[in-house]
């Protein structure tokens, strides 16, 4: 038989939890934990996981995932979502990388422009092999990063 955690809420809790999800200033799936746990009270209205999964359209190891993470993590883990252990993509660029690709953009523009383009400078760094490929948003993005 599958082992069953327990939710149960002080007063601060429930009335924190239930602040976070009448403002709704965080994000869907903070908030949809955040009803889950108000559900899943044992003090409170002490809904069963599948009532839980079927109101909030869930699966039901989702519901018995964040109690889960309640009793043994905190509040914190059951309210947000776990960072990757192993990201599904690399990134292309380390930290040198980078820095490279940004004192490019802070160099002289190439002949004849006034200043570089996302497009030349994502070509230029594939020409000087700082990247084997490199997209014009990418580079954008590592330019957003120094503001």
């Amino acid at each position: 038989m599958a082992e069953k955690y327990v939710v149960r809420l002080t007063t601060e809790e429930r009335e924190e939890l239930t602040a976070l999800t009448c403002k709704g200033q965080t994000s869907a799936a903070k908030i949809r934990h955040a009803q889950v746990l108000l559900k899943a009270d044992a003090d409170g209205p002490n809904w069963t996981d599948a009532w839980i999964a079927e109101a909030f359209s869930m699966h039901f190891n989702t519901v018995a995932g964040i109690r889960k993470r309640w009793v043994c993590q905190g509040v914190a883990a059951a309210l947000n979502r776990q960072p990757q252990a192993h990201p599904s993509r690399t990134p292309k660029l380390d930290g040198a990388g980078e820095a490279r690709v940004l004192a490019l953009s802070c160099g002289e523009p190439p002949p004849g422009q006034a200043r570089w383009s996302l497009r030349r400078l994502a070509d230029r760094a594939v020409e000087l092999g700082i990247v084997k490929s490199f997209s014009h948003e990418s580079v954008r993005q590592v330019l957003k990063k120094t503001n």
